[in-house]
């Protein structure tokens, strides 16, 4: 009676991988593998787009620009920048009964090249970063490391450089002290034992052969930097370059059942969301994914989320459906439904003593929802209503997809957000949904593949209720 009674009542979290059948174990490591195939060509958010856009065109979509009208069924899409992009398709249902919509960020913590980077100490060469986003910065030296972005000449002509990452490739690092002389460092708190202005990307060694001048090294790099792309140290001041971990997409696991790559906050979920997209011909409400930039940041800037450039995507769907008026992008905002699918902190039982283990969330028992994020009292949360939460719960319900409400970790010990607070404020009712990851914003962040496949059907069925 009570094994009956306990199995009525009590709210199981199971592990997604028992009594699954060889079939789904097939399909997810199938999406699994496609996941780590994309993240290996995607590292950065220009890199991701860029790749999204390639997906989006061979499914059918369309740049909005070149639509003069839209109807339901239409696919289309707007790059903003280069580094954020919004999708979306147009639902049978007028669009001011409100939208469906799936948010995510591309952008990932990372060093990013100071203006004037490139510097000559005692015959060696290297380049000056300013890190972006939350790191550990000790754990961003002795390991490989790649340069991605692009520079762009005063003539307009842009550059694309992406160097580290082909195994005929050279790499770079940042040095480190080494035991027996870091006494002084390892009594430093840990954050402390690599400053800031000590991440420093040693890039050469070779001096050219001219005895007159200083600076030998830094002069033959930039004759190799010239050679292979025509460009001059000032070409530095415009561009935007990212150091980011040449480590590779890989199963991990003897098992193979997680994925350990660099950048999965948030790309596991704007991956997810995406190829959930890409599979969707007709919808009920008109279907939005958000594929932003700078949330590490804030989502400040022009591409972040605190801008307008999603509203404006959102009033030319209005425009080109013609039927736009005074407030109605704020009525359809106001009617609209979202998840904020952004990751949220696995359990880790070698660290346990930051988590409350009844609302942590596990890896591989499926989607993570956070109801609300922020900081000690709930400082900057979004919180959403319980109807929201039901009504989200009877859609994983009824799909029979594993789920599980958690917080960041015990009240006190820390706090986090994401893009839902952004949305929430223009009327929107939204949940972060999202995977649980190990080592977040670690330079190699661990995800269960189970939990990727749950992320994949929540994002597909929310789109089709």
């Amino acid at each position: 009676m009570g094994e009956e009674q306990k199995e009525k009542l009590f709210n199981k979290k199971e592990n997604g991988w028992k009594d699954l059948s060889e079939e789904k174990k097939e399909e997810i490591f199938k999406l699994s593998k496609n996941y780590m195939d994309f993240m290996n060509k995607a590292k950065t958010e220009r890199e991701f787009i860029k790749e999204a856009r390639k997906l989006a065109d061979a499914n059918g979509y369309r740049d909005i620009i070149e639509f003069e009208r839209l109807k339901p069924g239409d696919k289309v899409y707007f790059v903003n920048r280069e580094k954020s992009m919004y999708l979306a398709i147009i639902g049978e249902e007028p669009i001011e009964n409100g939208m469906h919509i799936i948010g995510s960020h591309v952008d990932s913590p990372r060093l990013d090249l100071k203006p004037n980077p490139l510097y000559e100490d005692t015959d060696l060469a290297y380049l000056k970063t300013h890190y972006y986003g939350g790191i550990k910065k000790y754990q961003w030296t002795t390991i490989p490391l790649s340069i991605h972005g692009v520079i762009v000449k005063s003539n307009g002509e842009k550059v694309e450089i992406n160097i580290g990452e082909d195994e005929n490739d050279p790499i770079f690092t940042i040095t480190d002290l080494l035991p027996h002389l870091a006494q002084e460092q390892m009594e430093k708190k840990l954050k402390d034992g690599i400053g800031g202005e000590a991440l420093n990307l040693l890039i050469g060694s070779i001096p050219c052969e001219d005895e007159k001048i200083t600076e030998k090294v830094k002069l033959n790099i930039l004759k190799i930097l010239n050679q292979k792309y025509g460009i001059t140290e000032a070409d530095f001041i415009s561009s935007e370059l990212e150091v980011v971990p040449a480590f590779r997409a890989r199963s991990l696991g003897f098992d193979e059942s997680m994925v350990a790559a660099y950048g999965q906050d948030d790309k596991v979920c704007a991956y997810t969301s995406l190829v959930a997209m890409m599979e969707l011909n007709e919808v009920k409400n008109t279907a939005v994914c958000i594929l932003s930039d700078k949330e590490e940041i804030g989502s400040m800037g022009n591409t972040g989320m605190e801008s307008h450039m999603f509203d404006f995507f959102i009033s030319e769907i209005l425009n080109k459906l013609e039927i736009n008026r005074p407030n109605l992008l704020d009525k359809v905002f106001c009617f609209s439904k979202m998840l904020s699918s952004d990751v949220d902190a696995g359990f880790d039982p070698i660290y346990s003593s930051v988590s409350d283990k009844t609302n942590a969330g596990f890896l591989g028992k499926g989607i993570a929802l956070v109801k609300y994020t922020g900081a000690r009292g709930k400082s900057g949360a979004s919180d959403a209503n319980a109807e929201y939460v039901a009504w989200v719960r009877n859609l994983l319900e009824k799909n029979e997809i594993k789920f599980q409400l958690t917080e960041l970790g015990k009240v006190d010990i820390g706090g986090g957000g994401t893009i839902a607070y952004i949305l929430a404020n223009k009327g929107t009712d939204v949940i972060d949904c999202g995977v649980p990851v190990l080592s977040m914003h670690a330079p190699y962040e661990v995800t269960s593949k189970y939990d990727i496949y749950s992320a994949y059907e929540t994002y597909k069925a929310f789109w089709k209720e």
